[in-house]
């Protein structure tokens, strides 16, 4: 029942906001955007991430993208910054746990050395619209979710589940949405197709952590 809520309370939470924005309605996409956000952290509870190590770091990545989601209701450079901050701590916090799963060196080392120019040549397409306090926090910010899915990527290999590498790389290609967002302003909202990538991966990072509570139990 639980379980039903909270994917609910994500499918719903997500299609409200896309379909509003914050046009005439900012008031319903702050309550979506929060409604979804508590979607997939609720989801990670029911499916046990309390119980075991790695979904207590999942869990923890969690709340802090929940923070971020709120932070980014802002419109403000503030307000991104926080919300940069927060999103940062929760990828590192995904870093934590698919290192606490176990890792696959070759097959993270390799995914990594794929990422790293796609995440360079985005930032580098971005650099002339980011204000300068910004680039540093920004390049930090694009290495350290290229080692989230190289990780991940090298979790799986290692045995985990789909779930990890797929919720990770789509959680990657939402933060490009929201770089495209924030910098660039284009006249379709980036947000249109992000926001959807988003809330699958994270549901999907939540997901996970069954699997891992399944794994540790046989």
């Amino acid at each position: 029942m639980l379980k039903r809520t909270a994917i609910i309370l994500l499918i719903a939470g997500c299609g409200v906001l896309v379909a509003t924005g914050f046009g005439q309605w900012p008031l319903a996409a702050i309550v979506a955007k929060l409604t979804a956000s508590t979607g997939f952290f609720l989801l990670a509870l029911v499916s046990g991430a309390c119980r075991s190590a790695y979904g207590n770091r999942v869990l923890a990545g969690l709340l802090a993208s929940w923070i971020g989601d709120a932070c980014l209701l802002g419109t403000t450079d503030s307000a991104f910054i926080a919300g940069l901050g927060a999103f940062l701590i929760a990828h590192l916090f995904y870093c934590a746990a698919f290192v606490r799963h176990g890792v696959h060196r070759p097959a993270g080392s390799l995914a990594l050395l794929m990422l790293l120019p796609v995440t360079a040549i985005v930032i580098g397409a971005l650099w002339p619209d980011i204000p300068g306090p910004m680039r540093l926090p920004v390049a930090f910010y694009g290495g350290v979710i290229s080692l989230m899915v190289a990780l991940a990527v090298g979790a799986r290999f290692a045995g985990g589940t789909w779930l990890i590498p797929v919720g990770a790389v789509l959680f990657f290609i939402s933060d490009l949405s929201v770089a495209i967002g924030q910098f660039q302003r284009p006249d379709f909202p980036p947000g249109t197709w992000g926001l959807p990538l988003y809330f699958t991966g994270q549901a999907l990072l939540a997901a996970s952590t069954r699997e891992q509570v399944h794994a540790a139990s046989t």
